[in-house]
């Protein structure tokens, strides 16, 4: 019984820490890029084009939100960027982009991962693809 209390108070000093973690702005910076390179890739496949690179610039955090997901503290950080997209032939900028991206910290709280909701009727509930954030 002991050991169950203990473990149980364990486990909630672990959380409470965890949430003091915030994500910084070179984190969601790393998430808004991973974001864009998966979203990069998919335009690739469906529309054969040609991305040479894009540029990030002047990330604002306007809302991070705390909350729990699959039993790991999270965030909800929304803001906007500038993004500046360079094809073959032209470049495409983009200012105050809005994003809306979700950060969860580790149970060892060392690492973040960028969460990405699956698509999916909202009578299921969501399922999430996770990215380390390096």
């Amino acid at each position: 019984m002991v050991r169950f209390v203990f473990i149980g108070i364990l486990v909630l000093l672990t959380a409470c820490s965890s949430i003091a973690l915030l994500p910084t702005y070179e984190l969601v910076e790393k998430a808004i890029a991973i974001q864009l390179q998966q979203t990069q890739q998919e335009l690739q496949q469906k529309l054969d084009l040609d991305f040479k690179k894009f540029d990030l610039q002047r990330v604002s955090i306007t809302q991070q939100q705390p909350l729990t997901i699959e039993n790991l503290p999270a965030y909800r950080v929304q803001g906007t960027y500038d993004l500046t997209v360079k094809l073959p032939n032209k470049q495409i900028s983009q200012p105050q982009k809005p994003f809306e991206i979700y950060l969860q910290i580790q149970r060892e709280g060392k690492s973040w991962r960028l969460l990405l909701p699956e698509k999916s009727n909202n009578d299921k509930p969501s399922i999430w693809h996770s990215y380390l954030i390096l």
